[in-house]
């Protein structure tokens, strides 16, 4: 094999775990050494390809984060689906590409890094989370109330996801499946909690 196809695959393998790595442990609990291990690689070699984790993560980010918005725009190009059936469809494509809540990962990354790489995840989360979540609810059918902005109304819908995750005590108990709950989750998060008059 030559060098550059080499090179090649290694980066891309260093790409694939260390997304499976930060997405499972998040920034802090995940090293370039856990990663370059899993690899079969060493550290040095790793730092020939990224400079430091910083560089690594927001590589990962921009790459995840990309696929997401991506996902997310093909959902709102179905314009046959009710707003509810397009919600749900945005909920799986979060959880498709996330295993804890994004933003437990957010939260927990931000603390962490330098200004520069915060600015930059900030960055990441407005353009390929948020503002392609905040066009669905500008959509005229969704009928956001009047006194939220679509762009507080995705943040709202990204926090209020959380439960989906797993990461809160199970809603529903054990007669329903995930999907089931996760739709339960997702009609409370729209609807609220009392019963309409």
């Amino acid at each position: 094999m030559k060098r550059a196809e080499h090179l090649e695959k290694t980066l891309q393998s260093i790409m694939r775990t260390a997304t499976k790595l930060f997405l499972q442990k998040g920034f802090g609990e995940t090293s370039t050494r856990d990663i370059a291990k899993q690899v079969g690689i060493t550290q040095p070699a790793l730092y020939h390809h990224f400079s430091d984790k910083e560089v690594l993560y927001l590589d990962v980010m921009t790459n995840l984060s990309s696929k997401v918005r991506k996902d997310i725009n093909k959902v709102m190009r179905k314009h046959k689906l009710t707003p509810n059936e397009q919600l749900w469809q945005i909920t799986v494509v979060l959880k498709k590409h996330h295993p804890v809540s994004i933003y437990d990962q957010y939260h927990q990354a931000v603390s962490l890094l330098s200004k520069s790489s915060q600015q930059k995840l900030n960055m990441i989360l407005a353009m390929n989370y948020l503002q392609p979540i905040a066009e669905y609810f500008k959509q005229p059918e969704v009928e956001l109330r009047p006194d939220i902005l679509p762009q507080e109304a995705a943040e709202l819908f990204l926090a209020g996801i959380s439960p989906i995750f797993g990461t809160y005590q199970p809603i529903g108990g054990h007669n329903i499946s995930d999907d089931q709950r996760d739709q339960l989750i997702l009609d409370c998060i729209i609807s609220g909690l009392s019963k309409t008059k």
